[in-house]
């Protein structure tokens, strides 16, 4: 005769599973809160890279006019995805202080990935990088640890372009200087929700996605219920808003 569980057998087996679960859901949560935390380090160790490179070089990463006296020329440049550099050979900027995504050339004469491989050159971050981009479009062109240095939340990396003075709403970007600003992006998808993107935010700046050093993508995009208004002075996270909606761009990295 086959014998069933007893109602005391069950019970034991859902508290079982319901404690896994819930250990589960608790080092999901501690595992997402270090990667958050790991932002605003990589942010400043950026920063504090880019800064001691133009101290020692009189020049910005990407950006530098004499790059190939120290580390010599790549086979191409200013390169395309085609033409990666394998080695610390790279190409020149136009050394006029913005690291752009074009600069006197053709469409991929990008400054923004010579920037990584310029600082991995200088020995100021980890890994090599191609200095090339890897597909057309600037977001879509990178990938992380080949081009661009990847962050440890999720499948995030980081980028720098210039847009200059944004004024009178371009869409893209809040209205303000968009000179030299670091970016934690996601080929794949937006990285962060709301309350992590006013989390980092609120640590290193105002708290505000239109204002301060530190802002979200701008008005074009708040489809994504990243804001709760296009208006720049009196937008808010939303923060009821759970999905990941929020690209984090942080100004002007050497003021």
């Amino acid at each position: 005769m086959q014998k069933g569980f007893s109602l005391v057998e069950l019970s034991i087996v859902l508290v079982i599973l319901g404690l896994l679960t819930g250990g589960i859901l608790t080092g999901q949560s501690l595992i997402r809160a270090a990667e958050l935390r790991n932002v605003a380090t990589e942010f400043q160790r950026w920063q504090t890279a880019t800064r001691t490179f133009q101290d020692k070089y009189f020049a910005l990463p990407g950006d530098m006019r004499n790059a190939t006296s120290f580390w010599g020329t790549a086979t191409a440049c200013p390169g395309t995805q085609a033409t990666p550099s394998s080695d610390a050979r790279t190409c020149n900027g136009d050394g006029n202080g913005v690291v752009q995504y074009f600069y006197a050339g053709p469409v991929n004469s990008t400054e923004l990935h010579r920037f990584w491989q310029h600082l991995a050159n200088a020995g100021l971050v980890e890994g090599t990088y191609t200095g090339v981009q890897t597909t057309s479009g600037e977001i879509r062109s990178f990938a992380a640890g080949v081009n661009a240095p990847a962050s440890k939340l999720g499948n995030a990396h980081w980028y720098i372009s210039s847009y200059g003075d944004i004024d009178s709403g371009s869409g893209y970007w809040w209205d303000g200087d968009a000179t030299n600003i670091l970016t934690l992006s996601d080929n794949s998808a937006i990285p962060l929700a709301p309350e992590e993107a006013w989390n980092i935010d609120t640590k290193l700046d105002d708290g505000k996605p239109g204002l301060g050093k530190v802002r979200t993508q701008g008005p074009y995009y708040n489809s994504t219920n990243c804001y709760t208004t296009t208006t720049q002075a009196t937008a808010a996270y939303t923060l009821t808003y759970s999905g990941k909606s929020c690209r984090l761009h942080f100004s002007n990295i050497l003021k």
